[in-house]
């Protein structure tokens, strides 16, 4: 079994920190709605899906935006290489040296940007989830979406839900069999009965999302 041990405080709520968390959510879900039940027996077992929490995660999320899989990796392999992935190193990079690792104008502007707020990241840990995403999305280049990933997986939280997530969209229209995907409000509120476990019914939904892709041929 997977586990990771974590300091939590009350305003954080729930934390997922081992499979067993994930399971108990998911056995909730299936059992409030016979459609999770239905997604899971076609799924498999979750994923935790939990990563560590800091500047680095956030800095290589900025690094994955509008890029492929393969193209992030390999830039953030070269910040690696030179050292340049914490917030005193890329404060102080000439920007020569982020273009030369593969960073655009726009995400050297981003990652400047997040070096210079200079967050409480431990702090983060006992904030609640709206005050979470509030933080993150001061900085220029952090979405909501992405504010909301991090919380979900790097804080383990278990009632955070992305529901501007176009994946998440396609797969409960395919799931509860919507007559079209739905938009960001619309699932917000569809994921409200989810709660306290929205962060696992998206991990649901994630996983359902490839079986409707095989099925229905999702592009």
């Amino acid at each position: 079994m997977t586990s990771i041990v974590v300091d939590c405080a009350p305003a954080a709520g729930r934390i997922i920190c081992s499979d067993t968390c994930v399971a108990e959510g998911a056995a909730w879900l299936a059992d409030q709605d016979p459609r999770f039940a239905r997604a899971l027996a076609s799924c498999g077992p979750l994923p935790l899906r939990r990563r560590p929490d800091g500047f680095g995660e956030l800095l290589s999320a900025v690094i994955s935006q509008q890029v492929s899989v393969a193209s992030a990796n390999a830039i953030w392999q070269r910040l690696v290489e030179a050292r340049l992935t914490t917030e005193s190193a890329i404060r102080s990079a000439p920007e020569d040296a982020l273009r030369g690792a593969g960073l655009s104008r726009q995400k050297i502007r981003y990652a400047k940007a997040l070096a210079e707020e200079a967050i409480d990241y431990r702090a983060l840990r006992d904030l609640p989830t709206e005050q979470v995403v509030t933080t993150l999305t001061r900085v220029t280049g952090i979405g909501v979406w992405t504010a909301e990933i991090y919380a979900m997986f790097s804080l383990g939280r278990a009632d955070v839900f992305a529901p501007g997530d176009l994946a998440l969209q396609e797969s409960a229209r395919a799931l509860f069999d919507l007559p079209e995907r739905p938009k960001e409000r619309q699932l917000k509120q569809l994921a409200e009965a989810w709660s306290p476990w929205r962060s696992v019914a998206a991990r649901i939904l994630w996983a359902y999302y490839h079986v409707a892709k095989d099925r229905e041929g999702i592009r």
